[in-house]
């Protein structure tokens, strides 16, 4: 059984005209999505700014009521339940946000921080809980004495050291990893991924991982699925679509990977999408990609492809593969 099955998932945004209209169209940012994160594997999610992916890792662990689709975690559906039936999985299902800046509270110590889901939970309380804090805190790199004092005093690497402790506290099953080092130095990439790594291996953790640096996901995901204007392209394990990736949207994402070598990077040739991207609020029929594809073909005005299996566990959304 895989620990999360995602089917047909679908998150609309209303769009409203004027302040005392109505709903007058939907912007559709998650758009029938489906997928399944086996256990222990990390799953990435990559594409452009604005096609979904944070949607999908909201709506997952249900910050975001679906419009429509399954959410099964272990075999249980979630989408429907309320948030006093939800208040158990909470615990097993964290997420780890972009922003180390924004996602902790600067009101509160780093001993609150992380220990209000412990509070939450009813977990623990007195020494063990201060105890629980200072073990999860030396787990991901900080120190005993940090837990007193306040965001405001660290810097971006250890502030989101703080939101993974905060994560890992309840010890979860299932993390949707954020983009968890954009906002971070590249000297501190590395490390934060290592941790990550290195807490999953420990824990027996499992990930969504969301992320707009290419070579960081292939270093990290088992399995990646590419994503364009709310939907799946295209999903592979990690060295196939990087080795192999068939549609010409991943295509052209791989083609914009820097390369080390100048020799080498002079040889390889830039795949350039040009044309128009077009509005989540009114999408076009056929498929979505059309207005950019440089081998559009008359199926892909009216028909909308689906993902189909184009080699042994290698799916890709095109007409013409």
């Amino acid at each position: 059984m895989p620990m999360l099955e995602v089917r047909g998932l679908k998150k609309y945004f209303p769009v409203y005209k004027g302040f005392f209209a109505g709903k007058v169209q939907n912007v559709k940012a998650v758009d029938d999505v489906s997928f399944v994160v086996e256990r222990g594997e990390t799953f990435g999610l990559v594409g452009e700014s604005g096609c979904g992916k944070t949607t999908v890792g909201r709506t997952i662990v249900r910050l975001y009521n679906p419009t429509d689709g399954r959410i099964i975690y272990d075999g249980t559906d979630i989408s429907d339940l309320s948030q006093k039936e939800l208040l158990p999985y909470r615990k097993e299902l964290q997420m780890i946000f972009q922003d180390p800046f924004s996602s902790l509270d600067a009101r509160m110590t780093v001993g609150d921080i992380v220990g209000e889901a412990i509070d939450i939970h009813g977990l623990a309380s007195g020494t063990e809980r201060t105890e629980r804090i200072l073990a999860m805190l030396d787990r991901v790199g900080l120190r005993k004495w940090h837990i007193n004092r306040y965001p405001h005093e660290f810097s971006g690497g250890q502030r989101q050291r703080i939101g993974i402790a905060r994560a890992l506290v309840v010890e979860p099953s299932f993390i949707v990893c954020d983009e968890p080092i954009s906002a971070l130095d590249v000297s501190i990439q590395a490390q934060v991924i290592n941790m990550l790594e290195d807490l999953q291996d420990n824990m027996g953790l499992t990930y969504l991982f969301i992320a707009h640096d290419l070579s960081m996901v292939k270093h990290i995901s088992t399995r990646i699925g590419v994503m364009y204007l709310g939907g799946l392209v295209e999903t592979a394990e990690s060295n196939e679509l990087y080795g192999n990736p068939l549609h010409p949207y991943t295509k052209s994402l791989m083609s914009a990977i820097p390369i080390p070598d100048p020799d080498e990077a002079a040889r390889s040739r830039r795949m350039i999408l040009k044309g128009e991207i077009p509005s989540p609020i009114d999408t076009p029929p056929g498929c979505k990609f059309k207005t950019r594809c440089p081998n559009v073909a008359p199926a892909c005005q009216n028909e909308r492809p689906e993902l189909k299996e184009a080699a042994p566990n290698h799916f890709v959304a095109c007409h013409l593969i």
